[in-house]
């Protein structure tokens, strides 16, 4: 049966999905976007594809691109819980360009997807902006991206953020597992706080087993939950090749999933095993709050959250100083986390915590 002619006809708008508020979006965005350019941007928003010019890569030997991609999980429902979405996109970033970095790579760009429920064009132009203050820390470029308003799969309050990036690193140079020795000196990187990982055990223990507001003050925090919840992840990518540009550098571990441990075990190979003192720093409150909140046992935290450290470098004992004197010019505390030794001198391989938090 068709409809008569005077009916009217289904529309976008009425499926729920606002064009021109998209468009008012990207308006509103570019001012950020903006801020972000490289020389090797070509053109701008607009387009459907972001262009970087590579020709720059000439000068390398062997350039190795790197890709990596990432979102930031549940602490995006902070976000909107909070109403405070200009800080999201700064940990998206940190998430992506800490990967790349890893292998010793600058990050070139970043495109990003923004996944709404409903578009609201400063809400959007907001998270817009966090990424590109976070592209502007890390050095790289916001070529481009998506914002795709799915009515019906999220509230129209509803949203979630992920992106990708590209660096290249010379052959030559690259970082890893290959150039870790026995002997190599483990540091530490503080972390900001939580970073973008755990959340879901986080809102668990705090918000739904102690029912915390957000906006509780909380005296050890020196602010409320949800400013503290909400810290943006630190970047550590331009500190990170800052040290790979002055001294030796075996490896970088970003701490994200998984803790410490975990994550630095993927750069220690077979045969070595690093030991890390738990004396040689004191997680921030935070994470204290969690474990006595949630009643959690020692390892399960460590195994969930950073503890306070967002990233490592393994370096040659030589470089120690250098390492250490760069990143306190730089403004990255730091210090001498553990040692890698053989594994004959040890009975497990990977990494491993010893000892207590320092009191």
């Amino acid at each position: 049966m068709t409809s008569s002619s005077n009916e009217s006809g289904a529309t976008y708008a009425a499926a729920g999905v606002d064009i021109e508020a998209g468009d008012r979006a990207v308006e509103l965005m570019k001012q950020w976007v903006k801020k972000t350019n490289r020389p090797e941007v070509v053109g701008g928003l607009g387009g459907f594809a972001g262009l970087f010019d590579i020709s720059a890569l000439k000068r390398y030997e062997r350039p190795l691109l790197a890709s990596a991609t990432d979102g930031v999980g549940t602490k995006v429902a902070l976000a909107a819980a909070m109403d405070k979405h200009d800080t999201i996109g700064h940990d998206l970033v940190g998430m992506v360009v800490d990967d790349l970095v890893v292998c010793g790579a600058e990050p070139l760009f970043m495109t990003d997807y923004i996944c709404v429920g409903k578009v609201h064009p400063e809400r959007v132009a907001q998270i817009v902006k966090g990424i590109a203050e976070g592209c502007v820390l890390a050095g790289c470029a916001l070529v481009g991206g998506e914002t795709a308003e799915h009515p019906g799969l999220l509230g129209p309050d509803e949203y979630d953020v992920a992106g990708a990036g590209t660096g290249v690193v010379e052959a030559d140079q690259l970082l890893g597992a290959d150039r870790v020795r026995a002997g190599d000196v483990v540091i530490a990187m503080a972390a900001s706080g939580l970073h973008s990982n755990g959340y879901s055990l986080v809102r668990h223990v705090l918000l739904n087993q102690a029912g915390w507001a957000l906006d509780r003050e909380v005296p050890e925090f020196g602010r409320t939950l949800g400013e503290e919840l909400l810290e943006p992840t630190r970047i550590y990518s331009l500190d990170c090749l800052a040290l790979t540009r002055a001294t030796e550098i075996h490896a970088f571990s970003h701490v994200t999933g998984g803790g410490l441990a975990a994550n630095l075990a993927r750069v220690i190979p077979a045969g070595l095993h690093a030991r890390l003192d738990r004396g040689t720093w004191t997680p921030m409150p935070v994470f204290q709050t969690v474990a006595e909140v949630g009643r959690m046992r020692t390892l399960e935290i460590e195994k969930t959250l950073n503890m306070g450290i967002g990233m490592v470098a393994v370096v040659p004992p030589e470089s120690v100083d250098v390492v250490l004197s760069i990143l306190e010019d730089r403004g990255v505390e730091a210090w001498l986390l553990g040692d890698i030794v053989d594994r004959t001198a040890e009975h497990h391989e990977g990494a491993a915590l010893y000892g207590d938090y320092a009191k």
